[in-house]
């Protein structure tokens, strides 16, 4: 079953989830929520789970995403939802580990996380960077995904790859106030730009496409902005025609995070395709 929706809902929720003591939960720097696992050997990645019910994971955007870009996410699912959070390598609690990233090794990660946690099959939410893990999770152990939610990661054939040239130096300077706090809470913050270079790399290199959508079986929500400007609604309507069971969604008047752009629209999709 494929279905197009162009949601017409405007307007953002003013949320975030308030701790006993009346502040504003830190989601990705919670101390009493977060924990560690070993992905490898020698990388460990840090967690945080809200919520009570069945798993929903979360994986999160690269280079400036980490687990506080989904609060809303967090605060109108963890009502009803187990849900998890994942910091991806190299992006502030978590190790950046000894292996060029891969979305492949990014799916590895998650699957790992969810044995850890002793859980065979979740739900998952993907965005960015953390779209195409999702997908690359699905295609290669689909007893693991029940359904997804992918958002923002369309089509990304051979050859389409983009190397942004993010650097420390970069970033600083557009952002400093920004990454100074990810510095503070990274285990190897020196370690940093090698980082960014093998994320530059993932962008230029990584190919998900034809191949990864025809072996995806579970049922997909594909959602983007009309003005994405990383996956544009063209890629996604490309993915859309190739996975299986897909429904698209396309939010008008909003870039790349529409979840911050039209919450509201957002979740009004999103909310009936998870309890689907």
């Amino acid at each position: 079953m494929r279905n197009i929706l162009f949601t017409t809902l405007f307007g953002i929720c003013i949320l975030g989830a308030i701790a006993q003591d009346g502040t504003k939960v830190p989601y990705g720097y919670n101390e009493s929520a977060g924990k560690y696992f070993e992905a490898t050997t020698d990388t460990k990645l840090y967690y945080e789970i809200y919520g009570e019910g069945q798993p929903i994971l979360m994986l999160h955007g690269g280079v400036y995403g980490y687990i506080d870009e989904f609060e809303f996410f967090i605060d109108s699912l963890s009502k009803n939802y187990q849900v998890i959070c994942l910091a991806t390598r190299g992006h502030v609690k978590s190790d950046i580990g000894y292996e060029p990233f891969t979305y492949q090794q990014r799916a590895r990660d998650a699957k790992k996380l969810l044995e850890h946690l002793k859980i065979e099959k979740a739900k998952v939410i993907g965005f960015s960077d953390g779209g195409y893990a999702a997908y690359r999770m699905a295609a290669d152990y689909p007893k693991a995904v029940e359904r997804m939610v992918v958002i923002g990661a369309g089509d990304s054939p051979e050859g389409s790859g983009v190397n942004y040239g993010y650097s420390e130096e970069k970033l600083m300077k557009e952002a400093g106030g920004y990454f100074k706090k990810r510095l503070a809470a990274m285990p190897e913050p020196e370690r940093w730009n090698e980082s960014l270079q093998w994320l530059n790399a993932l962008y230029e290199n990584e190919v998900v496409s034809e191949k990864i959508f025809k072996k995806i079986e579970c049922p997909v929500l594909l959602m983007a902005g009309d003005t994405d400007q990383y996956s544009n609604p063209e890629t996604l309507l490309k993915a859309h025609g190739l996975i299986k069971e897909s429904n698209l969604s396309i939010i008008p008047g909003c870039g790349h995070v529409v979840f911050y752009c039209n919450w509201n629209g957002v979740w009004a999709v999103v909310k009936p395709f998870l309890n689907n």
